[in-house]
């Protein structure tokens, strides 16, 4: 299933520089109007203070559920880098962690709904923080409910291919003119490839369900490439395969910025995620989860 949850900001984003962006995300929120505070919400909607949740002993973590490296089930327990950082917030807390596998919804503000700040309709409950939240002004600025910071991974586009295939030059989205490329479909690769100009590509692109079905078939010769996410590709490498980030025509970037979601109310808890972020980096802990799952770690810029 695409991370459409997550990644529907990044493709906006991404978009700009090709004028598929929608208009929300081609202006700095000019035309924004503000949104009503939600009112009369019991404590359990809208989530724990922090002292609430020192008091108690845990705090709540959304996750997305199959979607590795970043978070998943594996026998019977949650596993990936997403819950190692969960882990490590929490440790900095005091406190345990605990992780809701969530399912991605439409589009991101529905998951920040559900999760953070309102709640689904049918079963379950928000979360005290959200993981894995792309971060983009321009959206931050209409979604006044939740406070996004925790900023501690750049994540980036890339291409895995074969070593025998391309023993010199590297493929980048030009020879997909003649090879072929397996995707995510309905993920980000999915639409900048299927737009690319003149749609000369379109008769290449192979569509999976998820990446990791894409890099299989990329090791089962299905395909000669495979475009997506960098950590994602890394994750499903094998010896005979290799993966770069080379420029994206037409982009206006070829990354973006993962960071964590907190409702509005409660901002004292995100300056303290924030803080166990920050510590992280600086005592080389989060290199380390990273590193322990094979992927390049790649820390946003400070500003």
């Amino acid at each position: 299933m695409a991370r459409a949850g997550t990644l529907r900001v990044a493709l906006a984003v991404l978009l700009l520089g090709t004028g598929l962006a929608p208009a929300w995300a081609q202006t700095r929120c000019a035309d924004h109007v503000p949104q009503a505070r939600p009112q009369n919400a019991s404590r359990d909607i809208v989530g724990a203070d922090l002292d609430t949740i020192q008091e108690r002993g845990w705090i709540s973590f959304a996750v997305y559920e199959d979607y590795p490296p970043w978070s998943w089930e594996e026998n019977g327990a949650p596993k990936g880098v997403d819950i190692d950082l969960g882990h490590l917030i929490a440790g900095e807390l005091g406190v345990e962690a605990r992780f809701t596998l969530v399912a991605a919804g439409e589009n991101l503000e529905a998951d920040l709904r559900n999760w953070i700040w309102k709640g689904p309709i049918v079963g379950g409950r928000v979360a005290n923080v959200m993981l894995h939240v792309p971060y983009d002004s321009n959206f931050a600025c209409r979604v006044e409910q939740v406070v996004f910071t925790g900023q501690y991974h750049v994540e980036r586009m890339g291409i895995a291919f074969g070593k025998a295939e391309y023993p010199e030059d590297k493929p980048v989205p030009a020879y997909f003119r003649f090879d072929t490329v397996g995707v995510e479909n309905d993920s980000i690769a999915d639409f900048y490839l299927t737009a690319f100009p003149g749609g000369q590509l379109r008769g290449n692109i192979r569509r999976y369900p998820d990446m990791g079905a894409a890099m299989a078939g990329l090791a089962a010769g299905e395909v000669k490439t495979a475009m997506g996410p960098l950590a994602q590709l890394e994750h499903g490498l094998t010896a005979d395969l290799d993966v770069h980030s080379p420029p994206l025509p037409g982009f206006a970037t070829g990354s973006w910025t993962v960071g964590v979601g907190v409702h509005f109310a409660y901002r004292p808890l995100a300056y303290a995620v924030d803080d166990a972020i920050v510590a992280g980096m600086g005592d080389g802990r989060i290199q380390e989860i990273f590193r322990s799952y094979g992927l390049t770690f790649s820390p946003p810029e400070l500003r």
